[in-house]
């Protein structure tokens, strides 16, 4: 074997089809195309995404689902056995920040019931709901 003998194997290079060159080609006339319709225009083949020839599309035929709120991520929520994680009898939301329970892309924060509280604590400047009033003031904490 020589490097001028080199051959492809048997059918890797296939010869691109040239279309609309007369009737022994097997692709004249039409080119593959087959008679009038979208697909035989020129430059008229491709539609957009989700066209269905005219017919209500899928996406508009069902129903729109859910809603995501653009402020979630604005006010943390924070839970009261949580509370207990925080250095200090004073908590405001710079405390709460600084202890890692806030996230950063928050803007207020607001405690929530859930779990235990062992300790009085005196909460300032952050929101606070009935439930979470309630276990603070009963621990011996303030709510301002």
């Amino acid at each position: 074997m020589r490097l001028n003998d080199i051959k492809p194997a048997e059918g890797a290079r296939k010869e691109r089809t040239r279309v609309g060159r007369g009737i022994g080609s097997g692709l004249g006339k039409t080119a593959g195309r087959g008679h009038k319709g979208q697909y035989a225009r020129a430059g008229k083949g491709k539609v957009k995404a989700g066209f269905e020839g005219g017919q209500m599309p899928l996406q508009r035929r069902l129903p729109k689902v859910g809603f995501r709120s653009r402020k979630k991520h604005e006010c943390a929520e924070i839970f009261v056995y949580q509370l207990e994680m925080v250095q200090g009898d004073s908590i405001d939301f710079d405390v709460l920040r600084g202890a890692g329970l806030v996230d950063r892309h928050a803007v207020r924060a607001k405690i929530v019931k859930k779990g235990e509280l062992g300790r009085a604590v005196h909460v300032k400047g952050v929101a606070v709901t009935a439930g979470a009033r309630e276990m603070i003031l009963a621990a011996g904490g303030s709510v301002e």
